[in-house]
């Protein structure tokens, strides 16, 4: 099994402890209060919004070379709910990855919302978590954590992907905010 940190306690960093640790996987929640706290797990999930990252890379990005790093984020203007606040030939992954070069940086879970990770279905389907990055071996190793806690993953290509699922992932919190779709609904796949 593999140990999984996850920086950020709120319903995405429940939801994604409780998809790890109903596939058996060690997991460690590391809050804001906990800011002196080792983080302990080979693969780390940024469970915080967009403008905490760069705090979150000051304090502990010495101690994340060489780990698995997982943005979850979505780089939403969250005043406006209209445009994503990274350049348009980037991503927050792209600038964690630049941030963390010692890192393998993945790009997942932005695209599905809390209740739909912590329920395992969505509309009657297997919610899917859709997997972006460079390093083949870091994928398969997120996927592993995904599918052991019962749920799909698809290997969405390389992290320069993460643009297209932060744009997916920010439209259906646009729509879930306008109240277009519920908190427990969102997108779907069919393979």
């Amino acid at each position: 099994m593999t140990s999984i940190s996850i920086i950020g306690t709120g319903n995405m960093g429940q939801a994604i402890a409780s998809v790890a640790g109903r596939g058996g996987h060690t997991v460690q929640l590391v809050g804001q209060g906990d800011a002196g706290t080792q983080v302990t797990g080979d693969v780390v999930v940024l469970a915080v919004p967009y403008p905490a990252l760069s705090a979150v890379i000051a304090e502990r990005g010495a101690s994340l070379a060489g780990k698995i790093v997982v943005d979850i984020t979505n780089p939403l203007n969250f005043e406006t709910f209209d445009s994503l606040t990274v350049p348009a030939d980037s991503s927050a992954a792209a600038e964690v990855a630049a941030a963390l070069p010692e890192s393998r940086v993945l790009k997942a879970f932005n695209t599905t919302l809390a209740g739909t990770l912590a329920a395992g279905t969505i509309g009657g389907l297997t919610t899917t978590v859709l997997i972006a990055g460079d390093d083949a071996d870091a994928k398969s190793t997120l996927a592993g954590i995904v599918t052991s806690g019962g749920l799909k993953a698809i290997d969405a290509g390389s992290l320069k992907r993460a643009r297209e699922l932060e744009a997916m992932g920010s439209l259906q919190l646009t729509l879930a905010a306008s109240e277009k779709i519920s908190w427990t609904g969102g997108f779907a796949t069919v393979a």
